[in-house]
């Protein structure tokens, strides 16, 4: 059975992530504000959590879950060695609407679906995803709706369309900006952006001239 808070009443914000960070850790799903849209969660390193998550959005492994964190320096546990390009798009666009995809360390144990050696990360603005984050590390996050449905940008939107598949819905109100992240693919030998979103593409190129447009 799902259960719901208002993360705008104090007493029900800190209960709500409370019992997020338990159903998490018992590798049920919970559903999560960002500063794009609302996000559906599971812990990153349990499979089967992942694949719950898969499920209940009715998307195949070829699509792989991106990462939310709750801090730049969680990247230092994630990749090895980071490209020279990651470190300035962090300190400019994090926390924000950047996700940025990069090789991670080989021996994490998990899986994310076929992404073939990547993973693609953010750190969203958001106080409640923070809060959250910052107690459970990283999270393996893909937007709170059903594949082919438009995204969810309050939690009402989430609920109907992944119902009772959900432990926990953290309601932060309606979504500010209902825009996607852009993401930039840090990979090959040259930054390509894979995706224009909230991060327009000449602040992306003020910081990385050299950016390709892979689109």
């Amino acid at each position: 059975m799902s259960v719901r808070f208002d993360c705008d009443e104090p007493d029900q914000r800190r209960e709500g992530i409370t019992q997020a960070v338990a159903a998490i850790r018992r590798g049920q799903l919970v559903v999560l504000p960002t500063d794009t849209v609302y996000g559906v969660g599971a812990d990153a390193f349990t499979p089967a959590a992942v694949d719950a998550l898969l499920f209940a959005k009715g998307r195949g492994r070829d699509m792989p879950v991106p990462v939310l964190v709750g801090s730049w320096r969680t990247l230092d546990g994630l990749v090895d060695r980071p490209p020279p390009a990651a470190r300035p798009l962090v300190e400019a666009f994090w926390p924000g609407a950047l996700t940025i995809v990069l090789r991670h360390t080989p021996s994490l144990a998990w899986d994310l679906g076929e992404s073939r050696g990547t993973v693609a990360v953010r750190m969203p603005l958001h106080p409640v995803a923070i809060e959250l984050l910052t107690q459970t590390g990283p999270v393996a996050v893909s937007s709170a709706n059903r594949t082919g449905m438009p995204p969810a940008v309050t939690a009402d939107d989430a609920q109907l369309q992944l119902g009772g598949a959900v432990a926990v819905y953290l309601d932060g109100g309606r979504c500010a900006d209902p825009v996607p992240s852009t993401i930039v693919d840090l990979t090959g030998a040259a930054p390509r952006l894979l995706r224009p979103g909230a991060v327009e593409v000449e602040l992306l190129r003020g910081v990385l001239p050299d950016l390709e447009d892979a689109r």
